[in-house]
């Protein structure tokens, strides 16, 4: 079966991802995707194993008074499907880093 092209939607939070933005609501904030787009892909992209992904610590979601952040990294085949992106939609330009957090 041929290897579907990664769509605008996914070229843009693989961007995110690369640019730091590692969980859903900021990924949300950077690209101004929804969430009915953001969670379905970042949940394709683990299953093709293009991110990996990890719960945070319930402690620290308690002591900052909100849910557990699930983060989300970039796998070696998910930067591959991102240059694979960028040569496709180049066009669109590149997210910077988040800034820092205090």
């Amino acid at each position: 079966m041929a290897k579907r092209p990664v769509t605008t939607t996914s070229y843009l939070i693989l961007e995110a991802l690369a640019a730091g933005y590692g969980y859903g609501f900021d990924i949300m904030d950077a690209t101004g995707l929804a969430s009915g787009s953001v969670y379905p892909a970042l949940r394709r992209f683990e299953r093709d194993k293009l991110v990996g992904a990890k719960w945070e610590r319930v402690s620290t979601a308690r002591e900052e008074g909100r849910p557990p952040r699930r983060y989300y990294k970039l796998t070696a085949r998910g930067h591959g499907a991102l240059t694979e992106a960028r040569a496709r939609y180049g066009a669109l330009g590149r997210l910077t880093a988040p800034p820092k957090q205090a």
